[in-house]
């Protein structure tokens, strides 16, 4: 507006020679002022809301990177690519091998399977004809808890920093003619430990290296067995339960073959372990979904009646089974379609979505009869083949898979028994320099002050154990009510108490009411045994009288009374009986100074 060439005499000119400028300059800075008013306006209603610093989660301050660090970042990069990172267990053979199949058949996934026998995988990788730059194969033996933390951190050299994106728990034995427990390598129940416990172990130890995934999963592979809502899963003995953890809470080692603690059968093992899964997707959802952003869900993809999961049964149950299930019930599905349905929970975006089993409705049977044609062959509820990608639905679980404090003590004591270590569960936190110096200053000194207020424990002993009160106490506090409240509370406390009000005021009725009870005494020994007397009972508020019960406690009684009143706290050696005074044994009642 002003030419910066104009001289000081020029400047004075224009500023004269325009009489509207004041007035410009003022509109100017108004509507200055006023954008930024709006803009503050609009911040605040931003971070008004419960995730207002969720927007700044991926800002990093400038990092300089290292040679080494450039190095590692472009060996990740031509290793991945734009490629999802995906986990599976248990993948050369049934369900896992159609998934991994599915997964690599998009070119979206770099697959790492995690097994028990390499060459087996190896042979089966050559047969199907995996793409072998995004399959890795990597040893784990869940039989082991060493094994598997063993794979995790080869897995985490592997990863050259990258996250993982999905983690499904797939791996799975299924040992229901042994008349015995068979144990692994660490002395717990094999179907157990390889079908839960080494998962459970698994995801501890992962979970930290999905959090900066756009987009985690971790999927359990449960089934219709373990939740007993429904036909498959309450109607066929034996029924999972896990009753009150029982066999966890003793260790779950050998002998201990069954989470209850009770006798051995070893298809409710798998049935257990399949509820433990279902009940684990439930709690970590509860736990770090918030958090972490990783969605934990678990599916049942039908019965898959021709598959290694049943090597360990008869062979004419082998036989006749799928036949079974196929014409009769309609809950055959054959391992190519639940390979689908494992793969879509791991890439379709609607699956996404953390807490929930997913399931999927039946589609049309052929050689059901009339009863099938009526329905167009569809059969609804979690189970048979058919209906599709978009027959996928959210189940119904059972009470059992929802019994939170059941879930809590499972995850308790299958942390003990696995020593996993869990990360803590974290929300995010703005990462504002002068937010962070802030809490810094008030955290030392929030610490400072709790450990003034932790200096007194009202109730407790010096090792956290409840005080008990002793006869001899009570009487000592029955003897300060009598004389410190009693006597000189109507003497000298009464003129102290006079001359405090006129200098401080009334205390508000509001401070001093809405107790449910009175403060308990601080101090009392620990183990004191309780007496075979009847305790002498204080009430409150005070009253004019004190019952006494028999002889021994108004003895007990009178020598306190006399120790506060002559001995200035101090005990007698005289007996009570050579006091000047003492309580007669004839009354029932003691009247205190009034």
């Amino acid at each position: 507006f002003f030419s910066a060439k104009n001289t000081k005499q020029q400047h004075h000119h224009t500023y004269t020679s325009y009489p509207h400028h004041s007035r410009y300059t003022a509109y100017t800075t108004h509507l200055h002022f006023t954008m930024i008013r709006k803009s503050i306006a609009l911040l605040a209603l931003v971070l008004a809301s419960a995730d207002a610093f969720k927007f700044m989660s991926n800002w990093q301050p400038p990092k300089i990177l290292t040679d080494e660090q450039k190095v590692k970042m472009a060996d990740m990069e031509e290793r991945f690519g734009d490629k999802k990172l995906v986990v599976i267990t248990g993948c050369s053979s049934g369900l896992g091998r159609q998934t991994v199949k599915n997964l690599l058949a998009t070119n979206k996934y770099h697959v790492v399977g995690a097994v028990r026998d390499v060459e087996k995988m190896e042979a089966v990788a050559e047969i199907e004809e995996f793409d072998m730059d995004n399959f890795q194969i990597m040893e784990c033996e869940l039989n082991s808890f060493e094994s598997v933390e063993k794979f995790c951190n080869e897995l985490e050299e592997y990863q050259l920093g990258k996250p993982i994106d999905r983690l499904l728990c797939n791996a799975g034995v299924y040992q229901p003619s042994l008349p015995y427990a068979k144990w692994s390598v660490d002395g717990h129940e094999q179907t157990m430990q390889i079908n839960f416990l080494s998962h459970f172990l698994m995801v501890s130890k992962l979970i930290d290296r999905m959090r900066d995934a756009p987009d985690p999963r971790v999927v359990m592979v449960g089934s219709v067995t373990g939740n007993d809502n429904t036909v498959g899963g309450g109607g066929v003995y034996p029924i999972a339960d896990l009753k009150n953890l029982d066999g966890f809470k003793a260790g779950f080692n050998n002998p201990v073959a069954m989470a209850d603690g009770y006798g051995f059968i070893g298809a409710k093992a798998y049935k257990d372990s399949k509820l433990s899964l279902m009940m684990m997707s439930n709690f970590l959802h509860a736990k770090y979904n918030k958090n972490t952003g990783i969605a934990f869900s678990s599916i049942y993809p039908g019965c898959i009646a021709e598959t290694p999961l049943f090597r360990e049964k008869r062979a004419w149950f082998r036989k006749y089974f799928p036949i079974f299930m196929k014409y009769i019930t309609g809950g055959y599905v054959g391992v190519e379609e639940a390979g689908q349905r494992l793969f879509q929970v791991a890439h379709d975006p609607r699956c996404s979505k953390s807490g929930v089993y997913w399931s999927w409705n039946g589609g049309p049977r052929e050689g059901r009869g009339a009863a099938a044609l009526e329905k167009s062959g569809q059969i609804s509820g979690g189970g048979g083949a058919g209906g599709g990608w978009d027959s996928i639905y959210e189940n119904d679980q059972s009470d059992k898979v929802n019994n939170l404090e059941l879930c809590v003590d499972l995850f308790k004591t299958a942390t003990d028994i696995t020593g996993a270590q869990w990360p803590d569960a974290k929300t995010f936190t703005s990462p504002c320099p002068t937010l962070k110096v802030i809490s810094t200053i008030s955290e030392n000194m929030i610490a400072r002050e709790e450990l003034k207020r932790m200096a007194e424990r009202p109730g407790f002993n010096s090792d956290g154990t409840p005080i008990k009160l002793g006869k001899r106490r009570k009487a000592a506090l029955i003897a300060d009510k009598v004389i410190v409240k009693g006597v000189l509370g109507n003497t000298v406390g009464r003129v102290g108490k006079v001359a405090g009000r006129l200098l401080l005021g009334k205390v508000p009725e509001t401070a001093t009411t809405g107790s449910f009870q009175e403060e308990k005494p601080l101090e009392e020994e620990q183990n004191a045994t309780p007496p075979s007397i009847a305790e002498i009972e204080i009430t409150q508020p005070p009253t004019k009288t004190i019952d006494i019960v028999n002889q021994d406690d108004k003895s007990a009684l009178e020598e306190e009374i006399f120790d506060q009143v002559f001995a200035n706290g101090k005990k007698s050696d005289h007996s009570s009986k050579e006091k000047e005074w003492k309580v007669d044994v004839e009354e029932k009642e003691l009247a205190t100074a009034s």
